[in-house]
């Protein structure tokens, strides 16, 4: 039996008069491969920044549960693909690097330098870790944000639609990498999209928000079939 890293119990999420969702109940166990799915405006961005701690629900309450010889629950993030100022001086390796530590500072221990060879090979960004992260193409620049996430070694790794800005086939090569990434290292992730057959292709289960509370089901068995009638 795999053991829960997060339970979710009554959660609502209300701003002002509008209710987002309300009595949201599920765990997320170790190693799990959830998708979080649901239209525009269902409330799947409110939920993840609950999820990481970035805001305060209405009611009921996320249990982080940190695994065995730590002190919390690691979570990396990996955002939606944004333009970057033209003008920003940094190199790929260098803009992955803004995510080491606690604090910024202009220089690297050999330890950080090293774990940071560690995850541009592990993103396949060690042929292009000197070029300018705004010389990048859309897959690149998400791996470099990948990357970011896998430098603090997270047990709850969630792509929050890390894939909406990309073609079919740099979706797949993303989504691929993730996939050996998360299994290799037992990683739980949440991926949120919209795309049903990446859904179903890469993960174990899957959570929909649809009219303020929350379905479930097989990722195996997602398709535009199965969601028939419902708002995506």
């Amino acid at each position: 039996m795999t053991d829960p890293i997060l339970k979710v119990t009554d959660l609502a999420m209300s701003f002002g008069e509008k209710t987002v969702f309300k009595n949201l109940n599920f765990t997320i166990d170790a190693g799990e491969k959830l998708a979080l799915i649901g239209h525009n405006g269902a409330g799947k961005s409110t939920l993840v920044k609950l999820l990481i701690g970035l805001t305060h629900p209405t009611a009921g309450t996320i249990t982080r549960i940190p695994l065995p010889g730590h002190e919390r629950l690691r979570i990396g993030y990996v955002p939606q693909f944004r333009n970057l100022d033209a003008d920003a001086p940094l190199s790929v390796a260098s803009f992955v690097a803004l995510n080491v530590g606690l604090s910024w500072r202009p220089w690297l221990s050999h330890q950080e330098k090293e774990r940071v060879t560690q995850v541009l090979e592990q993103t396949q960004l060690t042929q292009i870790k000197d070029r300018p992260i705004t010389l990048t193409s859309g897959g690149e620049r998400q791996r470099a944000y990948l990357a970011q996430a896998l430098l603090a070694d997270p047990d709850l790794l969630i792509l929050d639609e890390a894939t909406a800005s990309m073609d079919v086939d740099a979706k797949v090569q993303m989504m691929a990498l993730v996939d050996t990434i998360v299994t290799q290292q037992k990683m739980a992730l949440v991926f949120v999209s919209h795309d049903l057959e990446l859904t179903a292709r890469y993960t174990d289960r899957y959570l929909l928000i649809s009219n303020q509370q929350l379905l479930t089901g097989s990722s195996k068995e997602v398709n535009a079939d199965s969601l028939k009638g419902v708002r995506l």
